[in-house]
């Protein structure tokens, strides 16, 4: 008996619930059907609104997939409406197809209203229903594009948060007097209006649409309200009501009024059609959410599975909830006061949570939660349940037992009168003032203590943007940014939950009651609060302090004001010529204005310097054109007359500048402390003991604010520290501070200078040892105990060598030599230079005092795997504060290593005793040119697969032979021999050269036809390439001959070469761009195309600092300004993001090229053996620095070498393409096979999203593959193959062997001359084992394979790196200059036997 048919027109959340719960109740009784209108299968439209806002993407709330429609043999015809219904016929007309049915359900759902207003049909006019609506919404959207959303319901709610969260500048526009009137009440209307006030929403409210005006284009740019108002808008979206689709049923002739009318059992007038959904009206209702949508699908699906058929569908509470991240609504029930009930309301004045409910006849009948919302499902369990006792008046609290209805009680504490609790009752809130580096670094500490978990942390910070690095602060007038600057990792409050209340500063501390209020008013209890304001720079107290370009260095908005006051100035003065005041200078000078340095004192650096190191530092920074004024009390800051101020000094003389900045020392900001009672110091700073605590037991300090044993700590080090002791303490650990160390190395205006410990000999009895340099102008003095045994500081200015060693003497008590001066004195002055014993240092020794790190922990991180630079710094976090302690660091790896019996060599490989660099200097200084030369002069062996590519690069960086020369093609990995890329199946990829990725609309063109004419897979990668996928070897010279035709170059995207220079239009078309980008980007990469290098090189240029091109994110990166080009250098986007430095700034052109090819020389002639400029700069002791000083000031006396080694790289640079095409000989090395002109079979595609891609093995075990030729087994016996000279020497080349495929390997060298084994390489679908390196391991002659780098012996395929395979071998013979296999196998060891893939 043939199964009833069920039509369900609607393919919406109603519709498809009535089918999923029938297909549950009774899976085979109806022949399903769904037609509907949309072009999807069934997705979730309650959230449609984070679609809008970009939090999902529709793929995430598709609910039914095609299968999930097939698996229950449904019928979907999408994209298709229903147009008649013929009641009589029992028949349903879709798309000029009739569909008979049995049952009809009517799930058409609604449409949005849109209001017959003037204008309403101009484009950029939306509803929001389908996801349809969302792709119109957004289409052509842009950040700050003006968008109004008319309807203050809770859809225009939701589209207004959505659309600001894509930046855009949203006008909500409600005819009401307060937001959800149908919800809300007025108070909480009122919440939600502040709430997205706070997202830079613009709330209009009782504002009445009278029409919408279009721009010159035809589209919709204003709203006009009737008080005359016009709201400009380049989109809007109409979110003003839904009417129930029922034009359908009204044309069938069933009774409609508002929606189409049904009984309790959700049938309509006509017993073989049903309506469920939006569409229907039962009584008086339309239902407008979801859940009695589904209520009534599950009850039309129990009556349509045989079930009770007089079920009714009962109305049920439902709560809302708003669909908006970080606003929190529950509302259930009924929602406004009617006669006799009882209106119960709470409010947290501090965190803003609000409940209220409505009460009658005993029973709770509605509720309202804001905020906190935690208890809105228990509450909702209990409306309309009578209670079993009367209600306390406390509503909020009901007790802890479950009443006699057995409901659990609601678990909600009461909100005490005098202060209101945090939302996270359970937990106690710890609140922190200030967000800089030293309060970062203190949430760190709780993280990683788990204290996150135990305390709601909430931290108030001042500023708009989170803690940054104020170290190098400078660096933001070199483009640095905020985001780059920034000392928060990625998602760090998210994956915590600690909430970060920027632009938030606390004005008032309750200690009594605990509690803090901010500048907006808001308050916020607290169990501890923790004190991290910082410090304020000091200003001196003088008439015109307080003048438009009197400024301060000390934040981000700081510097963007001296930013734009020195681009109306020539001359800078700074007051202060302590540390701050020099970098402020520098920063002065950075900005090109002339620089002047004004000192109350005799001498700069007065903490840390004595005379003679300030006199030496003062001549050094003077000879860098800035002037230095000391013994200066200034007056008094008047108007000048030819700058814009004058500086009046008490001597009588004066100075004009056009801006003055204030760096003369800071103070603690202890406002705060001083206005709640806390003690301060005399002079200022909250007083703390050894656990951080203040005078209150509730109340830490930690960093410059805080005042420990009377003195004020304005490192970041020593703040760090605190920060680790307050977290050790909040655990209930024993850690305390007690001082720290206020040692100090940094590099002011270029000048290196450091100062240790007790550097003024204040020491009773101290005696001191100086050392000075007159024309080197350096200066070093030590300061020693009275009994010369003990350091006790150093002032070392113009040279900080000796900082790490001396520093460690002091800190851990070390015993001095017998003669101290040698600390100090220069090698070769006679007195042997005593160098560090790393041994000698104690486990607790500090190495890094930013991250307090230890020998031990560098030791531990070594034996736990961390063997190089890169490593040690991930673990430990040493050497990536200041930097100060890289190259102590690296010697204590480096003594670890040895002390673990690791070896700490150079050794490349077992062939050669020499570490690149030094192979590269051979090859340099011997002027070698092969491989062969150098091996026989310096190593051994037959080489490997280390050694033969890292030889051909430097080859190649030095003399840029011809790769496929015989004497150079065996050095070549399959990439390199080939010019192409090996992919997965043995098939390459192709990439033309696209400088600077401009290209011309032939130019696409003709590689668009190359990839249609060869099947080849297309894509536009990351890198502005365009890689064409599946080129079969003996394919590839077709390939580069139409490409050269069409004016492309060899793409090095398979060589350790230069990548496509990424770079934005530039000046030429961007209207923020100052600098021709595309231009540069282009000589850069014509430049460099044919160099290559121990690792790719990756360029960007952008030009202007938004930094489209990502330039910071590269091993050479460009980014313009205003006065040339800023050049930063040795970043990494990949596997390890690293920052670019900046190298240099504001040059021109010549300038940047000359430095970046100095730059790439040096790299090349020092850096390890696939080392990325990132590690390699990070690995040199110095760092930027070093860089600095070898490339800009050539301070090895090499630049002229450099230079001629890249002018004879680009001078002989060539097209390996063109150069291969025209070389017949090399040509016939992309044969298939020396004997057979048959593809390989091996490689099989399939057609996935109109382009091809490789079969999986699952896939080609179910594909019939045309079998190659001679099939059949060869007799027994010996089968001529080709000719010896088909091989080339050291390399292999495939063959057949009947229906296997063979590699074939010549060695001239020895005894057996050519070897044969399997084509296929292990572990992969490809034949391509011939493509591999051959080399030896101790003798043993091998090939490594060219995929996974596997090797095997070339004798019997063994394989040597203890893998369960073996390659099948052959034997071979060579007789007059012929090639001979045995067509039989050789016996191999005990292993699983590899043959050719043959489908």
């Amino acid at each position: 008996m043939a199964k009833p048919t069920l039509i369900v027109i609607g393919n919406g959340m109603a519709g498809v619930r009535l089918v999923e719960y029938l297909c549950e109740l009774a899976p085979d009784r109806y022949r399903i059907m769904i037609i509907g209108d949309e072009k999807h299968s069934a997705y979730n439209r309650i959230q449609l609104t984070p679609v809008l806002s970009g939090e999902k993407d529709f793929g995430q709330i598709v609910t039914h997939d095609a299968q999930w429609y097939e698996h229950h043999n449904i019928t979907l015809i999408a994209g298709t409406a229903a147009t008649a219904i013929d009641r009589h016929a029992c028949t349903v007309t879709a798309a000029g197809q009739i569909y008979s049915y049995d049952h009809l359900v009517l799930a058409t759902g609604s449409r949005p209203f849109l209001p017959p207003l003037p204008g309403v049909e101009l484009p950029g006019i939306h509803g929001f229903r389908t996801q349809q609506d969302v792709e119109n919404i957004l289409q052509g959207t842009y950040a700050g594009q003006p968008v109004a959303v008319i309807g203050g319901g809770v859809l225009g709610v939701e589209a207004a948060a959505a659309l600001a969260r894509r930046g855009m500048r949203v006008s909500l526009l409600h005819r009401g007097t307060h937001l959800m009137d149908q919800q809300l009440d007025e108070h909480a209307g009122k919440l939600l209006h502040e709430g997205l006030s706070l997202r830079g929403i613009n709330v209009i409210l009782q504002a009445e649409t009278v029409s919408f005006s279009a721009d010159a284009a035809g589209s919709v740019s204003r709203v006009n309200l009737n008080d005359g108002r016009g709201i400009a808008a380049e989109r809007v979206v109409l979110s003003v009501g839904v009417r129930p689709d029922i034009a359908l049923a009204q044309r069938s002739g069933l009774p409609c009024d508002r929606g189409i009318l049904v009984n309790p059992q959700l049938q309509t007038a006509d017993p073989h059609i049903s309506a469920i959904g939006e569409c229907c009206q039962w009584g008086e209702l339309t239902f407008g959410l979801v859940a009695p949508c589904w209520q009534q699908a599950e009850t039309l699906a129990s009556r349509l599975a045989g079930g009770d058929k007089a079920t009714s569908f009962e109305v049920q509470n439902v709560p809302l909830r708003l669909k908006v991240t970080g606003l929190n609504l529950f509302c259930a029930g009924e929602l406004h006061s009617r006669d006799g009930a009882q209106t119960h309301t709470t409010f947290d004045p501090f965190d803003g949570h609000y409940r209220r409910l409505v009460l009658c006849d005993n029973q709770l009948k509605g509720v309202l939660l804001w905020g906190d919302i935690s208890d809105g499902p228990q509450y909702l369990q209990r409306i309309g349940t009578p209670a079993g006792q009367p209600l306390p008046f406390s509503v909020f609290s009901p007790g802890n037992e479950p009443d006699a209805s057995g409901l659990q009680p609601v678990k909600s504490e009461p909100l005490p009168v005098e202060v209101a609790r945090s939302h996270s009752m359970s937990k106690p809130v710890l609140v922190m003032a200030g967000h800089g580096m030293v309060g970062h670094h203190f949430l760190e500490q709780l993280v990683a203590r788990e204290l996150h978990l135990q305390y709601q942390v909430i931290v108030f910070a001042e500023e708009a943007s989170p803690a940054y690095d104020r170290v190098h602060l400078s660096e933001y007038f070199s483009g640095r940014t905020a985001e780059s600057l920034s000392m928060v990792e990625k998602g760090f409050f998210e994956s915590t939950g600690i909430e970060l209340r920027l632009g938030h500063s606390i004005g008032l501390v309750d200690t009594k009651h605990r509690f803090v209020v901010d500048h907006q008013g808001r308050q916020t209890a607290y169990d501890v609060l923790v004190l991290a304001t910082g410090s304020y720079p000091f200003v001196p107290p003088i008439p015109g302090n307080d003048a438009p370009g009197c400024l301060v260095y000390r934040t981000l908005d700081d510097l963007a004001a001296i930013q734009a006051c020195a681009a109306n100035g020539k001359t800078g003065v700074v007051v202060g010529g302590g540390l701050l005041g020099l970098e402020a200078a520098n920063a002065l000078k950075q900005l090109g204005l002339d620089t002047h340095v004004v000192e109350f004192a005799p001498r700069l650096m007065g903490v840390q310097l004595d005379d003679d190191g300030a006199a030496m530092l003062r001549r050094k920074i003077e000879a860098l054109d800035v002037k230095v004024h000391t013994g200066k009390e200034t007056q008094a800051i008047t108007a000048g007359e030819e700058s814009h101020y004058r500086m009046v000094f008490a001597d009588g003389s004066y100075l004009e500048t056009d801006l003055v900045l204030f760096s003369a020392g800071i103070r603690p900001r202890d406002q705060l402390a001083r206005a709640c009672g806390l003690e301060v110091g005399p002079r200022g700073g909250i007083v703390i003991d050894d656990r951080c605590q203040t005078s209150d037991p509730a109340i830490y300090a930690i960093g410059e604010c805080a005042l420990w044993n009377g003195q004020i700590f304005g490192l970041v080090a020593p703040g760090y520290q605190m920060a680790r002791a307050l977290a050790d303490t909040l655990t209930g650990g024993d850690a305390v501070f007690k001082g720290a160390d206020m040692s100090t190395k940094l590099k002011l205006l270029g000048v290196e200078v450091a100062s240790i410990g007790d550097a003024h000999g204040r020491t009773p009895g101290s005696q001191n040892y100086s050392w000075v340099d007159g024309p080197a102008e350096v200066y070093k003095k030590i300061v020693v105990s009275q009994d010369r045994k003990r350091l006790l500081g150093a002032v070392l200015v113009g040279d900080s060598a000796e900082y790490s060693t001396l520093l460690q003497m002091m800190l851990n008590d070390m015993p001095l030599p017998a003669k101290p001066e040698s600390l100090i004195l220069p090698a070769g002055s006679g007195a042997d230079k005593p160098v560090l014993g790393i041994a000698a240092l104690p486990d607790s020794a500090q190495i890094c005092s930013c991250h307090n790190v230890s020998k031990g922990d560098v030791r531990n991180a070594v034996k736990n795997g961390c063997h190089d630079m890169a490593a040690i710094k991930a673990c430990t976090k040493a050497a990536t504060g200041c930097g100060g302690c890289a190259a102590l660091t690296k010697q204590v790896m480096e003594y670890a290593l040895s002390d673990m019996g690791v070896e700490v060599k150079k050794d490349i490989c077992e062939h050669f005793a020499y570490s690149r660099q030094e192979i590269y200097h051979l090859v340099r200084v011997g002027n070698i040119r092969t491989f062969g030369e150098l091996i026989e002069k310096h190593g051994h062996g037959s080489g490997c697969e280390i050694c033969k590519p890292l030889v051909g690069s430097i080859l190649a960086s030095c003399w840029n032979d011809y790769l496929l020369k015989p004497q150079h093609l065996p050095l070549q990995d399959t990439n390199d021999r080939y010019f192409a890329n090996i992919q997965k199946d043995g098939t390459y990829s192709v990439v033309p050269r696209v400088p600077a990725g401009e290209i011309t609309p032939e130019g696409l063109i003709a590689i668009g036809e190359v990839a249609r004419r060869y099947k080849l897979y297309t894509k536009i990668t990351g890198g502005q390439r365009i890689d064409l996928f599946g080129a079969r070897l003996e394919q590839l010279p077709e390939i580069w001959q139409q490409l050269v035709d069409a004016g492309f170059e060899t793409g090095h995207a398979y060589g350790k070469s230069l990548r496509t220079v990424k770079s934005c239009v530039g000046s030429s078309w961007c209207r923020y761009g100052v600098q021709d980008s595309t231009s540069l980007a282009l000589q850069l990469e014509h430049r460099y195309k044919g160099l290559r290098s121990p690792h790719k090189i990756k360029m960007a240029v952008s030009g202007c600092t938004r930094e489209c091109a990502e330039a910071q994110s590269k091993d050479v990166g460009v980014i313009a300004t205003d006065k040339g080009w800023n050049l930063y250098v040795c970043g990494n986007g990949g596997m390890k993001p690293r920052h670019a430095d900046l190298l240099a700034q504001d040059m021109s052109t010549e300038q940047l090229i000359r430095t970046v090819d100095r730059l790439l020389m040096f790299y090349i002639r020092t850096a390890d053996r696939l080392q990325r400029t990132s590690t390699w700069m990070d690995n040199l002791e110095g760092g930027i620095d070093y860089l600095r000083q070898v490339i800009l000031d050539d301070s090895l006396q090499i630049a002229d070498e450099l230079d001629r080694e890249m002018s004879a790289v680009v001078a002989t640079y060539q097209c390996e393409w063109q150069s291969t095409l025209a070389s017949p000989d090399r040509l016939a090395l992309f044969r298939p096979f020396v004997n057979s002109e048959v593809p390989d079979e091996g490689v099989v595609m399939v057609s996935e999203r109109q382009q091809l891609r490789p079969a999986t093995h699952e896939e080609r075990s179910m594909l019939a593959v045309p079998a190659a030729e001679n099939t059949q087994e060869p007799a027994p016996g010996w089968v001529e193959v080709c000719s010896l000279s088909a091989i080339p020497a050291n390399a292999g080349m495939a063959a057949r062997l009947a229906s296997q495929q063979i590699a074939l390997f010549y060695l001239p060298g020895h005894p057996q001359q050519v070897f044969a084994l399997s084509n296929h390489e292990p572990d992969s679908d490809a034949n391509v084992l011939a493509r591999g390196l051959v080399g030896d391991v101790k003798g043993e002659p091998v090939v490594i394979s060219p995929l996974y780098k596997q090797r095997f012996s070339l004798r019997d395929g063994r394989s040597l790196d203890n893998s369960p395979h073996a390659l099948r071998s052959w034997a071979v013979k060579v007789e007059d200059g012929r090639v001979w296999v045995q067509a039989q196998m050789q016996g191999v060891a005990s292993a699983k036997i590899i043959e050719t893939v043959n489908l």
